[in-house]
């Protein structure tokens, strides 16, 4: 069973850095698991060090490519608030635009559907949904897809798959007052809400 994709990394060339490097393992985990998930061991929980950390989630691998604030006026990020539905193109004075890019792959020897349940949560317990968008309009948004074994998604070949995140979108409308109430997590819920997995998001 392969691994998912992860960031690569210089090889340290010391002994003392190998050494070092063992002991980081054996203190956090090669998955960047937070040790919180001991306590709940069908709950994967992602680390802060977020971009390119993955979580076991369901039945499906679950990977992090890019969490920020989107800028609807610039060309690249403008391209992703396309398809939205009829007056969710508008922020209120203190909302603001994020994007959560995902990836997953289907490590086991059957089918396995994604999920289309997501939810991001602040430390004062406010949760937000993803928004609805079109994706006939979109090539970029996340829909639940059907991976046989070995499969990705995004899909290969496809315009999410070559853009600049390589993820499949999660758009956001988040209140401004999360910049107060940090860290984010995003959890990703399985299909009757119950939880799989979190991952903590930048800000």
């Amino acid at each position: 069973m392969s691994a998912p994709r992860t960031p690569r990394r210089r090889l340290i060339p010391s002994l003392a850095g190998l050494a070092a490097l063992v002991a980081l393992l054996a203190g956090c985990g090669a998955n960047n698991y937070h040790a919180g998930a001991r306590a709940h061991p069908r709950i994967a929980v992602a680390n802060s060090d977020n971009n390119g950390v993955y979580v076991n989630a369901g039945t499906v691998s679950y990977q992090l490519e890019v969490s920020r604030e989107l800028n609807q006026y610039s060309t690249e990020d403008s391209q992703y608030l396309t398809g939205l539905p009829t007056g969710a193109s508008v922020l209120a004075p203190n909302q603001l635009w994020y994007g959560v890019f995902i990836w997953a792959k289907n490590q086991t020897k059957a089918a396995q559907r994604t999920t289309p349940n997501f939810v991001i949560q602040d430390t004062e317990g406010n949760r937000y949904f993803p928004v609805a968008i079109r994706r006939t309009m979109n090539p970029y948004v996340w829909t639940s897809e059907t991976l046989q074994p070995g499969e990705i998604e995004p899909l290969p070949d496809t315009t999410a798959s070559f853009g600049p995140t390589q993820g499949g979108l999660l758009l956001f409308k988040l209140n401004t007052s999360v910049y107060d109430n940090r860290p984010l997590t995003l959890d990703i819920l399985g299909p009757s809400r119950q939880l799989w997995g979190t991952i903590s998001l930048d800000l």
